[in-house]
């Protein structure tokens, strides 16, 4: 392994270090309070996490990697703002953290090397596998889109026992995606993840299951 292979794998890994990271804060604060939080480090954590996987997956030419985390990257920043945090941060870092994306939009969509006709042509990942990496992508990113919703009917960030859910079918998926794209970086950081996300649901479960019962008189 050279000097630049190791560069784009030191890039990834520390992607699925705050990844996990985020989990594992958020997993502490749930089981302190005995519910399921959605701490503000969750998405902050999350978003610096997505700028440096998305260039993983440029650097690794890898389609399913950028598309992955394209849609997750708004909805944390959304969620910044619905934790009240988005005011708070310097004038530079928001207008950085909204135009950031595009530029790299356009970087992929207009420039010479990794932009996005590139990766596709040296990939090396077969039709079928993106489909299915594609489909696994889909489906954890969907976790964020109801995670989304539902927080936008409550007008707060909250983390429902269905984001849990979706999670472990979408990272199962995404395992074994990565098994077949021989991609240690994604199979650690979805193995991690795995258990959390389990240990979440639980205790989701635990919640709803107290909050339907009688309280005593």
């Amino acid at each position: 392994m050279d000097i630049s292979e190791l560069f784009i794998y030191g890039v990834g890994l520390l992607a699925q270090i705050l990844f996990s990271v985020r989990i594992l804060l958020q997993w502490i604060s749930s089981e302190r309070a005995g519910k399921v939080l959605s701490p503000a480090s969750f998405w902050t954590t999350s978003l610096i996490a997505s700028l440096l996987l998305m260039v993983y997956g440029t650097l690794r030419n890898d389609p399913v990697i950028i598309g992955g985390q394209a849609v997750s990257y708004f909805i944390y920043l959304r969620n910044i703002k619905l934790k009240n945090m988005w005011n708070d941060l310097p004038i530079p870092v928001r207008w950085g953290a909204v135009l950031l994306p595009f530029a790299a939009a356009a970087w992929l969509l207009w420039g010479d090397t990794y932009s996005f006709s590139y990766i596709l042509e040296h990939n090396k990942i077969s039709g079928s596998l993106i489909a299915w990496g594609g489909l696994g992508q889909v489906v954890f990113t969907l976790r964020f889109v109801y995670q989304w919703w539902y927080s936008e009917r409550l007008k707060e960030s909250v983390i429902p026992n269905g984001f849990w859910i979706i999670s472990l079918l979408g990272s199962l998926m995404i395992i074994s995606y990565a098994i077949f794209r021989l991609d240690p970086i994604l199979f650690l950081g979805q193995i991690f993840g795995v258990v959390a996300y389990s240990r979440n649901f639980m205790i989701g479960l635990r919640e709803n299951k107290a909050s339907q019962q009688p309280s005593a008189h």
